[in-house]
């Protein structure tokens, strides 16, 4: 039996002193990481690489869906929270298991097996949030962004524009570029439609930094930003743009 590193992530240290307590009577497992906050759960997917994540849900500066959404696809994960109201989010985002604050050694040991079998099948484990175009959801007020071990968090308000990269978004923020790998539909499914529009197929911009549009030469036009940054603007775009600013 292969042993399989696990990573517990939990903002109280009774709940994390319980599941070490809990793995320590488990054969072949391997606790590879401790983490108190989702900073740190990103860093230990980063560095310690481990099988599985035991993850809470609510904590402090990153929650637990955050966190999926900044990991890799191929680490399994299993919720643990007290809060039942976050269960079918957490299958949705094809978590192995849900283990519900309190709970016993034998219902770790039966999420523990569903773990194993789920990797033994070597099916995805956890799809990113930022893949499911999630109708019904509240629009974001900030992005995250993950640059290896490192976590953005970059404010809607700060954002100027975001542009296509193939697979990845570069966000435009405060005179800084951070990658996102995510496509720009992804990305503009999930913002507020009242402050960003598509204004070309490679451009998303925050309407607030929009100074003016002017027609160029060739029946195009480009919009100028505050700092004066020139994007293009298609026809398609031009008519969102202005359905957003009632013209």
């Amino acid at each position: 039996m292969n042993t399989l590193r696990v990573a517990i992530v939990d903002d109280e240290a009774p709940a994390r002193a319980i599941l070490r307590e809990y793995l320590g009577a488990e054969a072949g497992v391997e606790v590879v990481a401790e983490c108190a906050n989702g900073f740190e759960a990103v860093q230990a997917v980063a560095n310690a690489k481990p099988d599985l994540l035991l993850l809470d849900v609510q904590m402090p500066k990153l929650d637990g869906f955050e966190v999926l959404e900044l990991v890799e696809r191929d680490v399994a994960v299993v919720f643990v929270t007290a809060y039942d109201q976050y269960a079918l989010k957490a299958f949705e985002v094809h978590a192995v298991d849900y283990l519900l604050k309190p709970f016993g050694p034998e219902r770790l040991t039966e999420a523990l097996q569903r773990v194993r079998a789920r990797l033994a099948q070597k099916q995805p484990a956890a799809e990113p949030l930022a893949t499911r175009l999630q109708s019904g959801r509240r629009p974001l007020t900030r992005v995250l962004i993950r640059d290896g071990a490192t976590v953005h968090i970059v404010p809607l308000g700060k954002i100027d524009y975001a542009e296509a990269q193939d697979d990845y978004v570069a966000i435009h923020a405060e005179r800084r570029t951070y990658l996102k790998e995510q496509t720009m539909a992804q990305l503009e499914a999930m913002l507020d439609p009242r402050q960003f529009v598509r204004i070309h197929r490679s451009y998303l911009l925050n309407v607030d930094r929009l100074a003016k549009i002017d027609a160029t030469d060739t029946d195009s036009r480009v919009a100028i930003l505050r700092d004066d940054t020139r994007l293009p603007v298609s026809r398609s775009g031009y008519t969102r743009l202005s359905a957003l600013l009632g013209e």
